[in-house]
C-alpha cells in the first residue's frame, strides 16, 4: 500500500492566523494527509502568511529560497502559501517563488486540498483567490493544537479604515456568526474536554454590527460564559472606540469570564491617534480602563503599541510614554511602524527615521518592562489560579518545574519538590506567588485544590495520539 502523504503548517501572525492553521490541518487530515514533526521533510509544506508586518514578508520569501533547492531535488514535494499575505499579493508570489504550487487566500481556506491534489496532477501551480467568505471557518474540520484550550471565531473581517492596515482589504467586511451557532460550537468543545475558551473576531466587540445590536457582544460574553462545564473564557481583541459598559458588566458579571482584557492603544498621542484613523482618543482610552478597574479591580491589561508612526514626533511619541505610566499595563506588544504598500500611512510624505524610532522603541520597551515589573511585584505572597499549559519542565535541583497561566492569564513557572502529585496540562491548582519577574510569575511553593479536569483527561488521549505542532514564526 501507498504511504499517506505528509505535511506540515507554518504560520505567521495572530491568534486569527494560528486558528486558520488549526482548519489547515484539519482540512488536510480529512483528505488523508498526515502531519508530520518539524524536524522532517513533508511532502507539502503550507506557510499561512500575515501581512501586517514587512518582517513576515521577509521571513516567508526567505524560507521559500531556503525550499528551492530542495524543490529541485524532490520535484513531488508541493508548497503551498496562504492567508493574509498570498490574499494581498496573489500575482507577486509565483513571480518571486515559480517553484510554489499553490496561492490561495484567506476566504478560500476549504479549497487546498483539491488546489494540492490539481497541481500534482496537472504539474502546473494553482493560483485561487476569491473575494468574498465561502464558509465561515466554523464549518471547517479543525486539528486543535490544544486539547483543553481552543479559540472560537465569532466574526471574520473588519468595517475600520485604519491607515495602516490592511485586514479590511485581506479579510473583507465584517461577518457575524450566528448566536446558537457559537454557542453549539462551545458546549460541543467542552464535551471534549476544553476547559478554556477564546472568542475570536478582528474586532471582537463589533461583534452584532450585522443585526444592528451594539450590546450583542455582552449577551454573547454572559451566554457562553454559563455554558455548563466551561471554566475559563477570554477574547481577543476588541477595539477601544466600541468598547461599551455592558461589555464591562458583562465581563464583572460572568465568573468564568477571565479577569484579563487585551485593549490596543497603538498611540498615546491624539495627533497620531487622528492619523492613524483610529476612533477614539487618549482620554477616551484611559476612562476605559479606569471603568474596567473599578469593576474588575485585579484585571490585568495589555495592549499593543506602534512607534514610529509617520508624523510622530518627540511630543507624540512622549504622549504615549505619559498613557503608558498612567495605564499600568501587565504587559504590551510593541511594534517599530512598518510602512504596508496598499496603505494610506505608507504613502506618507512624513516617514520617520529608523534611527529615532529604534531609540523610541527601546524606552517605550524599558518603562513597559519596569512597569510590568512593579505590577507583578504586587502579587508577592498572594494566591493564584493556575490552569497548567505544558507537561514536566526543566528540573532545577530537586525542583520540577510547570509553566501556566493564571486567571488574569499572567505566565506562572510553577515549582514542585520531588515527590509532589504532578497536575497535567488542561488541569488546574493554586498555588502562590514568591517571585516576580517582568515577564513571568514564579510559585516555588505547594500546590493546593488540584483539580484533575477534563482537560487534563483529554490532554491524556491527544498525547497518545501524537499532536504534530503548528509552527508559529
Amino acid at each position: 500500500m501507498n504511504k499517506p502523504r505528509t505535511y506540515q503548517v507554518i504560520t505567521y501572525g495572530c491568534q486569527m492566523n494560528l486558528h486558520d492553521s488549526e482548519r489547515i490541518a484539519g482540512l488536510l487530515d480529512n483528505a488523508g494527509y498526515e502531519p508530520v514533526d518539524l524536524d522532517q521533510d513533508p511532502d507539502i509544506i503550507v506557510f499561512n502568511t500575515c501581512s501586517v508586518r514587512e518582517n513576515a514578508d521577509n521571513r516567508l520569501y526567505g524560507n521559500l529560497g531556503h525550499l528551492a533547492p530542495k524543490k529541485q531535488t524532490n520535484p513531488s514535494m508541493q508548497i503551498a502559501v496562504g492567508g493574509c499575505m498570498a490574499q494581498k499579493d496573489k500575482d507577486i508570489v509565483l513571480a518571486k517563488a515559480p517553484w510554489v504550487d499553490v496561492v490561495f487566500g484567506t476566504h478560500n481556506i476549504n479549497h487546498l486540498p483539491a488546489l494540492l491534489e490539481k497541481a500534482r496532477l496537472e504539474s502546473s501551480a494553482q493560483v485561487e483567490i476569491v473575494d468574498s467568505l465561502l464558509t465561515f471557518p466554523s464549518n471547517l474540520p479543525t486539528r486543535r493544537e490544544s486539547a483543553y484550550s481552543a479559540w472560537v471565531t465569532i466574526s471574520v473581517g473588519c468595517n475600520n479604515t485604519c491607515s495602516f492596515c490592511l485586514v479590511p482589504l485581506v479579510r473583507g467586511k465584517e461577518t457575524d456568526r450566528n448566536p446558537s451557532s457559537i454557542v453549539d460550537e462551545v458546549k460541543q468543545l467542552v464535551d471534549q474536554g476544553v476547559q478554556e475558551v477564546t472568542l475570536l473576531g478582528q474586532n471582537v466587540n463589533t461583534y452584532g454590527v450585522e443585526f444592528g445590536d451594539p450590546d450583542a457582544f455582552a449577551k454573547l460574553l454572559k451566554t457562553v460564559g454559563s455554558v455548563d462545564g466551561l471554566q475559563r473564557l477570554r477574547f481577543a481583541s476588541p477595539h477601544p472606540a466600541y468598547f461599551t459598559d455592558s461589555v464591562i458588566s458583562a465581563m464583572a458579571e460572568t465568573p468564568t469570564v477571565m479577569p484579563s482584557l487585551h485593549m490596543p492603544l497603538q498611540s498615546g498621542s491624539d495627533v497620531i491617534l487622528k492619523k492613524m484613523r483610529r476612533a477614539y482618543r487618549r482620554d477616551r482610552f484611559l476612562e476605559i480602563l479606569a471603568k474596567v478597574r473599578g469593576s474588575i479591580p485585579d484585571a490585568a491589561i495589555t495592549t499593543d503599541v506602534i512607534v514610529g508612526f509617520p508624523g510622530e514626533t518627540e511630543s507624540d511619541f512622549q504622549d504615549t510614554l505619559d498613557v503608558i505610566r498612567q495605564a499600568r499595563f501587565s504587559a504590551g506588544f510593541t511594534f517599530l511602524y512598518s510602512a504596508r504598500p496598499g496603505t494610506e500611512a505608507a504613502t506618507d510624505a512624513d516617514q520617520v527615521l529608523h534611527e529615532a524610532v529604534q531609540e523610541r522603541y527601546e524606552r517605550l520597551v524599558a518603562l513597559i518592562d519596569e512597569i510590568a515589573w512593579e505590577e507583578n511585584k504586587k502579587l508577592i505572597g498572594h494566591e493564584v489560579e493556575v490552569l497548567f499549559a505544558s507537561g514536566e519542565g526543566r528540573k532545577d535541583g530537586q525542583t520540577l518545574r510547570l509553566t501556566g497561566r493564571a486567571r488574569d492569564n499572567r505566565l506562572v513557572h510553577v515549582g514542585l519538590p520531588h515527590g509532589s502529585e504532578i497536575p497535567r496540562p488542561g488541569d488546574i491548582a493554586t498555588t502562590t506567588i514568591t517571585y516576580a519577574a517582568p515577564h513571568h510569575l514564579l510559585a516555588d511553593s505547594p500546590l493546593f485544590d488540584l483539580q484533575r479536569t477534563s482537560g487534563g483527561d483529554a490532554w491524556e488521549v491527544q498525547q497518545a495520539g501524537k499532536p504534530i505542532p503548528i509552527q508559529r514564526q
